[in-house]
């Protein structure tokens, strides 16, 4: 949905500043909770122009099962094992997830089939228009756009790159390390069919369409030296070419040419007042694994139900605080992972050695799930206490029977509400004070209980999920944390809140 220039001085519970992954995502948690949204996009269309993302890891296909959506996206892309660590291929295909694959999708689509979703919820995207400074006070934000309109919103969340003005304007730190090395990335046609596959130091050429092949081309190549301040040409990338291959394979028509570097940077803080970050503007790092768009995703997944509930009073504005203390520990763990590959992918006899003792241990069974897990985002822990394993882990999509006949985990989160599973255990609950707020289901559970890395777990007598999938409380119905755990990611109880 295309808002007019004339409504954009209508106050906004939430502005997202950036329509790409993270802001669509973020947009469509948002509005599935009832809340006033709009986006602020500088694209007069959803277009992706240059470089971008090519699949989804499972985790983030499990996201968007949630919210019953994933089928649009695999209807379009190739399921396949994508998850690679420097170019060493680790399959999931063991993995205890109905989605134990990843999939290859141009960033592209992902954003197409994205804004399709959150037109159908109403969201409205301000085209062509930027933010480009901001003023926040103890009620909200003014938000100003290039041409001199300005917005005004009781929350900005900045989800416009990696050179984000909003993180800036907020006057939040983004330290980190500088580029060493960078990659020339584009898309040509070639007259002469090329060599394909990865290369030894990392990029190589692959068809766009992978399944159909030929042209045109996705080219990847290391530069010899660092050069991030010039646009590279199309006699660039042949240059590189005959430098790599011998020949430039009668590259031509690029679509586009760009480049991309090994910057690793995280913003010291994802929230500052009523300002917030997701995405590249809260994390840049190199594209090693695939997991920049992956963890955008990811992120508006955890804060979409939190800034919810803040902003319709269920809430107190504290709940934000716990966005950074989950979502800062996994982005700098792809920050360290990502910079772990870029080290071990130069191009030298001595770094082909550990590479190949890499693959010699990541060809054992527990290695290879340990670090598939992590580039796959499933084995992500959010640290709620001690208990029972799936404490803080996203929750089994497990096949559930219940009065009202067969259905699964996931399909219980698809309004993204919170769900209190009841599988049989003993105790009661006075869950009135939260009726309205939590879904509660009485259940019998199918199959094993199994997590990626732990393996199976004990079957607990119930659950408390939050709307991101991740388990908030494990015990008894009678037990006395259930209500102080109903109370923190919930809101007070009807009853004290009025």
């Amino acid at each position: 949905m295309i808002e007019p220039s004339g409504s954009a001085t209508r106050e906004r519970a939430v502005v997202i500043a950036g329509g790409g992954p993270t802001g669509l995502m973020l947009a469509g948690e948002l509005a599935l909770a009832g809340v006033d949204v709009v986006i602020v996009e500088r694209r007069s269309t959803q277009a992706v122009d240059g470089s971008r993302a090519g699949g989804l890891h499972a985790r983030t296909i499990e996201v968007l099962d949630q919210r019953g959506i994933a089928e649009r996206f695999l209807s379009e892309g190739t399921v396949m094992q994508i998850q690679g660590f420097v170019g060493i291929p680790l399959d999931i295909g063991d993995f205890p997830t109905r989605h134990n694959y990843g999939l290859a999708l141009w960033q592209g689509h992902i954003e197409r089939i994205l804004a399709g979703w959150i037109d159908e919820l109403g969201v409205p995207i301000l085209r062509g228009r930027e933010v480009v400074g901001l003023v926040q006070d103890d009620a909200g934000v003014h938000v100003e756009l290039r041409g001199g309109e300005s917005l005004r919103a009781r929350y900005l969340v900045g989800c416009d790159g990696g050179r984000s003005v909003v993180r800036k304007a907020a006057g939040i730190d983004f330290p980190g390390l500088d580029p060493s090395t960078s990659w020339m990335i584009a898309e040509v046609e070639m007259d002469e069919a090329p060599t394909l596959g990865m290369r030894r130091e990392g990029g190589g050429i692959g068809p766009v369409d992978r399944e159909r092949g030929g042209g045109p081309y996705r080219v990847v190549l290391t530069e010899p030296e660092l050069e991030p301040t010039r646009e590279p040409t199309l006699q660039d990338l042949r240059e590189a070419l005959v430098a790599a291959y011998g020949t430039d394979f009668g590259a031509r028509d690029p679509s586009w040419i760009s480049r991309f570097t090994d910057m690793a940077r995280q913003a010291a803080s994802y929230r500052r007042g009523r300002v917030l970050l997701a995405g590249d503007a809260a994390h840049v790092h190199p594209p090693q694994g695939g997991q920049g768009l992956n963890t955008g995703v990811q992120d508006a997944v955890n804060l979409g139900w939190k800034l919810a509930q803040v902003v319709d009073g269920t809430s107190p504005e504290s709940l934000l605080n716990s966005y950074h203390a989950e979502r800062h520990p996994v982005g700098a763990r792809v920050l360290s992972n990502t910079m772990a590959q870029v080290a071990l992918g130069r191009p030298d006899d001595r770094h082909q050695a550990l590479r190949d003792t890499m693959r010699e241990l990541l060809g054992m069974d527990e290695p290879r799930r340990r670090i598939a897990a992590m580039l796959s985002g499933l084995d992500i822990h959010y640290e709620l206490g001690e208990g029972h394993p799936l404490l803080g882990r996203r929750m089994p999509d497990l096949d559930l029977h219940t009065v009202d006949g067969p259905t699964r985990v996931f399909t219980l989160l698809h309004e993204a509400r919170p769900v209190l599973l009841e599988l049989g255990g003993s105790g009661e609950l006075d869950l009135s004070p939260w009726a309205s707020r939590v879904r509660r289901v009485d259940a019998r559970a199918e199959g094993r209980w199994e997590l990626p890395v732990l393996g199976e777990v004990a079957a607990p007598s119930a659950v408390l999920i939050r709307p991101d999938g991740h388990v908030a409380w494990v015990g008894e119905l009678s037990d006395p944390g259930l209500p102080v755990a109903l109370a923190t990611w919930c809101g007070a109880p009807a009853a004290a809140k009025r």
